[in-house]
């Protein structure tokens, strides 16, 4: 029996995007115990959503404190070495260097043409090329199909190690991801129903201003919105002159997306889980392309400038106001 280790640390866009193709992995294969590499914030998604064991990693505070987490580091090692086959969906170097630290021997990862940081192919003996004008979903669900494909990506023209004929991994239906949505305390019920906009983002220049947020709300209606916000964008949320939610976990995130009526927002990893959700969202595109990185199940529901001025300053409130429109009677 082999088993297989997922490297997809983060961020949790990502980590939403990689989940298809690992469902999909364990469909296929239920004899191939899977152990999914992830940054701790991100272990009840994984474990609830994909259905699998993961193995913890928290790669800043290691790399900040590695003496003082070295019993965290120790375990997570130990569990990683327990894999015949690792596959690299990240394409970092970290993921890279935990690929090789596993011990395993066969570590499939995306071609030199698509790997993100080009040191990290260094650690991949089974390369795997991939459509890079589909979806970055398409790329992991090409990926995963290298695993489970007896000969696909051999450069050696070998077999498999274990001599077995594996099924296709094929795209399964929707991922069901409401189970992980919880407001324990009931903080955000009285939301129910409203318009959630979502100011923040992972950089800079994918922020769309906070008066178009705001001119925006006025539009809709300011008391039917309320504003979102992560670790240091309660001030982009207050900024809009609408109910700012309260402090949530990323589950209690997850529940406020999933009973909005409409999210508005950046290429964020709260926008690709409110689309995971099935909620209807409005995506504003700017320097990152949506035929990539867009919302997977709405793909028209953006407002796209990546191929004009991949600026979201260019990215007008009429735009949006008109995207909503059509969104909301969809």
């Amino acid at each position: 029996m082999t088993s297989i280790l997922i490297l997809r640390l983060s961020a949790l866009g990502d980590v939403i995007h990689t989940i298809p193709a690992v469902a999909a992995l364990r469909q296929a294969r239920p004899d191939a115990p899977l152990l999914w590499v992830v940054e701790a914030a991100y272990r009840e998604l994984v474990e609830i959503v994909a259905g699998v064991e993961t193995v913890p990693v928290r790669m800043k505070r290691w790399g900040k404190s590695p003496w003082t987490s070295r019993q965290e580091i120790r375990a997570a090692l130990k569990a990683m070495r327990t894999v015949e086959e690792s596959i690299d969906f990240q394409g970092l170097i970290k993921s890279a260097a935990l690929a090789r630290l596993s011990g395993a021997k066969v570590r499939y990862g995306f071609d030199a043409s698509a790997i993100r940081e080009k040191p990290a192919a260094w650690a991949v003996n089974r390369p795997v090329a991939v459509d890079q004008t589909r979806h970055v979903v398409d790329w992991n669900y090409q990926l995963a199909q290298a695993a489970g494909d007896d000969r696909t990506n051999r450069t050696d023209g070998t077999n498999r190690t274990d001599g077995t004929n594996r099924p296709p991994i094929r795209p399964i239906g929707p991922i069901e991801f409401a189970p992980y949505a919880q407001d324990p305390e009931g903080k955000l019920t009285a939301y129910r129903g409203a318009i959630v906009f979502l100011p923040g983002a992972g950089k800079p220049n994918k922020l769309w201003p906070v008066d178009r947020f705001r001119e925006l709300a006025v539009r809709l209606g300011k008391n039917r919105v309320v504003a979102a916000w992560g670790p240091g964008e309660q001030h982009l949320a207050e900024g809009i002159g609408v109910s700012v939610a309260p402090p949530t976990t990323l589950r209690e995130l997850a529940f406020l997306l999933q009973h909005a009526s409409l999210v508005v927002g950046g290429d964020t990893g709260p926008l690709h889980l409110a689309d995971a959700l099935g909620t209807r969202v409005v995506g504003l595109y700017g320097p990152t392309n949506p035929k990539r990185n867009g919302p997977y199940s709405q793909p028209s529901h953006v407002v796209d400038k990546f191929n004009s001025t991949k600026s979201m300053e260019s990215i007008s409130v009429e735009e949006v106001m008109t995207l909503c429109e059509r969104v909301r009677s969809w």
